[in-house]
């Protein structure tokens, strides 16, 4: 069984308590490596070491140097893209074919960000008074702690990374507990690149014993959390005490609106990719699906027909189109989030519970679920799910679209499926989301910015908006006057 350590000050070492936890692959529910235990001692060292780099030169190094290492390090992450795949799918259950696409991206995203980083610039301000010039310079903000999820590890790392990086910060990293290995793999590749010691942290281990006092740090600057709503309420509140700033992007309950005149085709295929691709469990799930009046019912036989066929498996199977649930905790919730839509009175058409292990899989496979006769007043329809089920909700007319999709405490991402111009621009207006996709969904790149209106965080990631978010403003005022004026009057 294979041994993931703590990655600190750039060392790999193990933790200060001595202590190891084993982490299971998914399909088979079989343990397959021992992720590091880390606690509070294992923080205060890797803040320690990332506020050392931080000063000893990284803060301020030249931005030409930053921007080679990373264009290194997309690189050697370009070489290592399959096994990367191989191990994030077998620590939590993410199809192949997804996980794959995900790490051959990666680079982009360290590209990008070294070309921002050697465009970063201030300004000359033609300030209002004489004999003064005026200029402003962005600096990076310090440490930088990250926290990430179990969904798509690297991803959202990587978005979390790259900016803070490309700024001249340094950063600490704590992947969630059921799946650390990637991460791990990831600051391997950092040690190999050769980034000076303590640029890139890692402290693998629970949210109270490594999470809460990386939050709560006197040193860490910024916080950068993607995850679940009550955790991101927590990160915000310690994040408040202390007068840093966070980024948070967090749950969502996002509509997938049909109307009468869309590709019905395309339309069933973007609705299923908005659900029961990476199985339902990421934030920007279109989980209520909005279909206008007319179309309801022939609209979700044709979606039932082609969800049903919905080949699920074992994840490093390219032909498997469903994989299992990453962690049991979640599994339970699912189930009894159907029992919940059940209880309230939705119809379920497809699916509604455990499926079948497949062959050689012992994993907590759930079947692609449908309910139909939703409320927008349901608890299916309201609280996130994060899983493979997916509710309905009849609307009648566009401003009756707009009034259910708005009916939310969330506003991460919305869908909009017409082939009218002037629909799909009015919808992107109407509609309080963060993203809003038309004829397509679930659509991320390193270029477009990327976060949530009300409940769904604070803060934007990726885009040229992520970087300014890494840094903070300094103006600077530089007087040639031979005379001071009168030192008791404000200038």
């Amino acid at each position: 069984m294979q041994r993931y350590p703590l990655y600190i000050g750039g060392a790999f070492r193990d933790p200060a308590g001595g202590e190891w936890f084993e982490t299971e692959n998914p399909y088979t529910l079989e343990p397959w490596a021992q992720i590091a235990r880390g606690t509070a001692a294992d923080v205060e060292a890797a803040v320690a070491a990332a506020q050392q780099a931080f000063e000893s030169g990284w803060g301020r190094s030249k931005p030409a140097y930053r921007a080679g290492l990373l264009r290194a390090l997309a690189d050697r992450l370009e070489q290592a893209a399959a096994d990367l795949a191989q191990v994030e799918t077998r620590d939590n259950g993410k199809l192949i074919a997804e996980t794959g696409g995900q790490t051959r991206y990666l680079p982009a995203w360290f590209r990008y960000y070294a070309g921002l980083a050697e465009n970063l610039e201030g300004r000359v301000i033609p300030i209002d008074k004489p004999d003064v010039t005026v200029y402003t310079r962005p600096e990076p903000l310090g440490v930088i702690g990250a926290i990430t999820p179990w969904n798509s590890p690297l991803m959202l790392a990587t978005w979390k990374l790259a900016p803070a990086l490309a700024a001249g910060n340094t950063v600490v990293l704590k992947p969630s507990e059921f799946t650390s290995a990637s991460s791990i793999e990831l600051a391997r590749i950092f040690d190999q690149v050769g980034f000076p010691p303590g640029v890139f942290n890692v402290v693998t281990g629970f949210g109270g014993e490594v999470g809460v006092p990386l939050v709560a740090h006197p040193q860490v600057a910024k916080v950068a959390f993607t995850g679940g709503e009550a955790g991101g309420r927590g990160v915000y509140k310690a994040a408040a005490e202390r007068l840093i700033p966070a980024t948070l992007e967090l749950g969502g309950k996002s509509p997938n609106i049909v109307f009468a005149d869309a590709d019905i085709d395309q339309a069933v295929k973007g609705v299923i990719a908005g659900i029961f691709a990476a199985t339902g469990q990421t934030c920007l799930a279109g989980s209520r699906v909005l279909v206008e009046d007319s179309i309801h019912d022939a609209f979700v036989e044709r979606l039932v027909a082609f969800a049903g066929r919905a080949r699920l498996g074992d994840p490093a199977d390219l032909a498997t189109q469903v994989g299992p649930v990453t962690t049991r905790p979640q599994y339970d919730k699912i189930l009894s989030y159907i029992d919940i839509a059940r209880a309230e009175g939705a119809r379920c058409v497809l699916g509604g519970g455990p499926a079948p292990h497949p062959a050689g899989g012992k994993g907590l496979f759930v079947q692609p679920t449908i309910f139909a006769d939703v409320r927008n007043d349901m608890r299916i329809a309201r609280e996130e799910v994060f899983g493979p089920v997916m509710s309905i909700l009849r609307f009648k007319d566009q401003a009756d679209a707009v009034r259910i999709a708005n009916d939310s405490d969330y506003g991460l991402a919305a869908g909009v499926w017409t082939q009218n111009l002037r629909r799909a621009l009015d919808m992107s207006d109407a509609l309080a989301a963060g993203t809003v996709w038309v004829n397509t969904y679930r659509a991320v790149s390193y270029l477009a910015p990327f976060g949530g209106y009300k409940a769904s965080g604070i803060g934007r990631e990726n885009g040229a908006e992520a970087l300014s978010a890494y840094t903070q403003t300094k103006t600077v005022w530089l007087s040639t006057a031979a005379e001071q004026p009168d030192p008791f009057v404000m200038r």
